[in-house]
């Protein structure tokens, strides 16, 4: 752990995304959550189903760091809302087929329509913002 350079406190992982938004946090939260659970995948799906599910969520969580960070959000909260609903669908191939348990994929389902409401609203704030 080291310190702030403004204070003696120790930085702790995790604090620049509790800093830096909402949404950015959520995702944060969901993919610490998601690496371990995707190991538990049977040994046939996790290369296939797996990696997609884990690079997709990667995915979004790259496009919301872009959004807080640059002047030009709206391709960045839209392609992270793509992103989203590509993991919506992929998440409930995992439920069908029973490779998830249905505590996880409820997890999932509610963590990913939270994030989706939350990119929702902050796309609707910068398109009122750009107006």
């Amino acid at each position: 752990m080291t310190t702030s350079p403004q204070s003696d406190e120790p930085r702790r992982p995790g604090d620049a995304a509790r800093r830096s938004g909402p949404a950015l946090e959520a995702m944060f939260r969901f993919v610490v959550w998601l690496i371990p659970t995707l190991e538990k995948l049977p040994r046939s799906q996790k290369f296939l189903l797996g990696d997609r599910i884990q690079a997709a969520a990667l995915d979004v969580f790259e496009r919301l760091i872009e959004a807080t960070y640059s002047k030009a959000r709206e391709r960045a909260l839209s392609d992270a809302n793509l992103g989203l609903e590509k993991l919506r669908f992929l998440f409930r191939v995992c439920a069908e087929l029973h490779y998830l348990d249905l505590r996880r994929y409820e997890y999932a389902a509610r963590s990913l329509d939270e994030i989706g409401r939350m990119v929702g609203g902050w796309i609707k704030a910068n398109r009122a913002a750009q107006a």
